[in-house]
């Protein structure tokens, strides 16, 4: 199926496997699997992220990154490495660039809820006062994405020759991140680096990547057969991406596909764009060894073993949140 060249991001119906369709359900399996051997992204409907909540929060982060720089600066923590609160602008960059990404973005993260000791490991989110209901609203959306991801697993497990609910423990409590981004208005584009962009071409460092439909055209996917493809996620559609985790565990059979965020025309540097991705990662422990049903003599295992928190401390390193 690797070599089908998806002209766009195929469309996909949770619902179908969701329903108890049993029929429905393995069509779904299939196409989601054929989607993931070659583009690596697909867009779904009846997910479980209401367009309202999604649109009530795009309105309440333009708020917050509307704020005074200074302002916005209170909640850049030292010491968290960007994983909680604000990151300023150009403070990342793409795995191999040393040139800051044209962005600024906010990190919401877990919430452990009951004894579950992976609770020391995650810092406390941090709230801007200036909005006091950010926090309800976030956290919901957090929980509606997350929810979603975890059916997306569920069928990837499938796809896979996994146990359908093979992901589910791993992906409890996991170390997954709701990144409200802004890229911001550059009113002299002469004035930046000439190789500086809004987000230069890079895979996903965690297992899947949820996308609520960003407020600008820009994102493009690259095509494996070198040609990049624009992609644009409709207002009732979450844009599903494999990142380089999952692509790690299953020894490249799914494709964390490179993907970027490119400048628009000059007379148009500007605008704002905003964007809100959800990107899934399991617990620190698990292991992302590539699965034994992924490996044979035409697919000799690609990786050496790591764990799922030393690949994300090693990335963190490489793209700058991290000394």
């Amino acid at each position: 199926m690797s070599d089908v060249l998806y002209d766009q991001v195929p469309s996909l119906d949770l619902a179908d496997f969701t329903s108890g369709d049993a029929n429905k359900k393995e069509k779904f399996v299939a196409n989601l699997g054929a989607a993931y051997n070659s583009i690596g992204f697909v867009a779904i409907r009846s997910h479980y992220l209401s367009d309202a909540l999604s649109s009530q929060l795009y309105t309440l982060i333009k708020k917050f990154f509307a704020l005074p720089d200074a302002v916005k600066q209170k909640y850049e923590i030292p010491g968290l490495a960007g994983q909680r609160g604000y990151i300023g602008k150009g403070k990342e960059h793409a795995k191999g660039r040393n040139t800051g990404d044209l962005k600024e973005f906010f990190h919401v993260g877990q919430v452990v809820e009951g004894d579950d000791p992976i609770k020391s490991e995650y810092p406390d989110n941090v709230w801007p006062s200036e909005l006091p209901e950010m926090k309800a609203m976030a956290l919901e959306v957090y929980k509606s994405l997350e929810s979603t991801g975890v059916e997306m697993l569920r069928a990837i497990a499938l796809y896979l020759g996994l146990d359908e609910n093979y992901f589910d423990s791993r992906v409890k409590h996991g170390n997954s991140i709701l990144r409200p981004i802004h890229y911001f208005p550059i009113e002299n584009p002469d004035a930046v680096p000439a190789d500086a962009v809004r987000a230069a071409e890079h895979g996903d460092i965690n297992l899947i990547t949820l996308l609520m439909g960003a407020s600008a055209d820009g994102l493009q996917v690259l095509r494996h057969d070198g040609k990049w493809i624009p992609i644009t996620a409709l207002p009732e559609q979450l844009v599903v991406n494999v990142g380089d985790m999952l692509e790690r565990l299953t020894n490249k059979k799914l494709k964390s596909t490179i993907h970027r965020v490119v400048n628009p025309a000059k007379h148009l540097m500007n605008q704002p764009r905003y964007s809100i991705p959800f990107f899934m990662h399991p617990r620190s422990e698990v292991n992302l060894a590539s699965l034994p049903q992924c490996i044979d003599e035409h697919h000799p295992k690609i990786w050496t073993d790591i764990t799922a928190g030393e690949f994300l401390n090693e990335r963190l390193k490489e793209i700058g949140l991290k000394k």
